[in-house]
């Protein structure tokens, strides 16, 4: 479990501090980071537990006028798994491809 969440498809005009005013309810926010025009943010919690308690009681919840999505942040670099697999890559497709 990761101190620090990231939280989606928020409303352009939310504010780092209405957001954590939110997390706050679960503990200590120790920061917030919005990135502007992005639509995401990330908010890092003191504790595991209130890490947890807000993820389980925030994901898919109004905020702004927006359905929320919070799940726990990875680290910069790391992707979703199973992505090159869906529509294959290196050897294997330039073979697939060759034909065409």
């Amino acid at each position: 479990m990761s101190l620090k969440l990231y939280v989606g498809n928020l409303n352009y005009k939310t504010t780092e501090d209405r957001l954590k005013e939110l997390f706050s309810q679960y503990g200590e926010v120790t920061s917030v980071n919005i990135l502007q025009g992005r639509g995401f943010g990330f908010v890092e919690m003191s504790t595991e537990e209130g890490a947890q308690e807000a993820k389980d009681k925030l994901n898919g919840t109004e905020f702004d006028g927006r359905k929320i999505i919070v799940n726990d942040a990875r680290p910069k670099g790391e992707k979703k798994s199973g992505g090159e697999r869906r529509f294959g890559s290196g050897p294997q497709q330039r073979r697939n491809f060759r034909k065409f």
